[in-house]
């Protein structure tokens, strides 16, 4: 028989473990702000398994860029950050616009966001954002939320 793992074993094996099932993926950052842009693609090229990151300064950019790319997966994102406030189409144009044309396979987005009202909490989980991450962000957090896309088949964060 085995012998059996525990304590700090236990979590290094799991954390070993769960490096080696979790799969390469895209992600997109949808914001119109400079210096969030910057401060997510430093932190998104920390994680290991992130292979893509894309920037969008509004919705409607975004939102062309997936229409375009819809038939090459490779080019579509496994999550996608999300601010609300910006010129064009806001987050939730957008949320509201990339649900209606998903298909069975529904893409995380995590809007991330200055703001932390309740009730505009409500109205982005309503129009089907997945969570919800105040800025300025806590680097765990993405890191959490990454890597639950990642061991999962684009579930949800």
């Amino acid at each position: 028989m085995g012998r059996k793992r525990t304590g700090s074993w236990n979590i290094l094996f799991y954390k070993l473990k769960s490096l080696t099932i979790m799969k390469p993926i895209n992600v997109f950052v949808v914001d119109d702000d400079d210096i969030y842009q910057f401060t997510m693609g430093v932190t998104l090229k920390n994680i290991p398994k992130v292979s893509f990151t894309s920037t969008f300064c509004d919705g409607a950019e975004a939102l062309d860029h997936i229409l375009a790319n819809q038939n090459v997966p490779r080019a579509l994102p496994d999550i996608i950050f999300l601010d609300i406030n910006m010129p064009v189409m806001d987050g939730f144009g957008f949320i509201e616009a990339a649900r209606a044309r998903e298909n069975e396979q529904r893409v995380p987005i995590l809007v991330l966001t200055t703001e932390s009202s309740p009730t505009l909490k409500a109205r982005a989980r309503d129009a089907g954002a997945t969570g919800w991450i105040v800025k300025p962000f806590d680097e765990q957090k993405l890191v959490w939320a990454i890597e639950r896309v990642a061991m999962s088949d684009r579930g949800t964060a």
